[in-house]
């Protein structure tokens, strides 16, 4: 009978093999990812495209010149990518801590153990597990599993795990519980899944074109 890790991996090639390697975060560089990372919550990868171009042609993509930069003016900048006056607020909450705590150098959270990290960011207003670990992942290149309504919908659909009561906790341990620590395959697995959930395992699924459709799945189940 095929495991838990097993499938998991096999969803990875299935996935890999149809969609191709996905190269997340984009990004020049680990302060630009995590900036993106606070900036797609609740709006598309283009919308955040061009906060971020303009955050680059004003020239102050960089976390001391922000800190710096008033309220304001951070909100016309990052505006394209929606909800810029709470965005520009976490975005601020983010580079103070950064600045006060770590002289603005992401660099200087390498001696710090990951529990510790996470549990750093999760105490700056506006940051969720989502972002949080995003964060850790792609711009520090720690070890953590991102997971969302995507990887949850695919999961649930493939019986991986119940979706009675599931919560972030419990499907980030689906996989940290069952695959090595590993943060390019980490990587490249939630991005594949993302592309899966918002392709072909949407609300209304498109199983027939499914690169995943061959494994047995459900569709009569959500998560609750």
């Amino acid at each position: 009978m095929e495991t838990t890790r097993e499938r998991l991996l096999e969803i990875y090639r299935m996935l890999f093999d149809f969609f191709g390697p996905q190269h997340w975060w984009p990004g020049e560089t680990p302060f630009e990812i995590a900036v993106g990372a606070i900036l797609t919550q609740n709006t598309s990868w283009t919308n955040v495209a061009k906060a971020i171009a303009n955050l680059k042609a004003a020239g102050c993509l960089d976390p001391i010149k922000l800190h710096e930069m008033d309220a304001e003016q951070l909100e016309t900048l990052i505006r394209p990518a929606g909800y810029f006056r709470v965005k520009a607020k976490r975005l601020k909450s983010f580079i103070n801590w950064l600045c006060e705590n770590y002289d603005g150098d992401l660099r200087n959270l390498e001696s710090i153990k990951t529990p510790r990290l996470r549990e750093e960011l999760l105490a700056i207003s506006g940051i969720g597990p989502e972002t949080a670990d995003s964060i850790l992942l792609y711009a520090l290149n720690r070890p953590v599993f991102v997971v969302d309504t995507y990887t949850a919908r695919v999961m649930v659909r493939h019986g991986l795990i119940a979706p009675e009561g599931l919560d972030y906790h419990q499907l980030q341990d689906l996989f940290l519980s069952n695959l090595e620590p590993d943060v390019a395959l980490f990587n490249e697995l939630h991005a594949l899944l993302v592309m899966v959930g918002k392709d072909y395992c949407k609300p209304t699924p498109r199983c027939a074109a499914c690169p995943l459709n061959p494994l047995p799945h459900r569709i009569d189940v959500e998560c609750s």
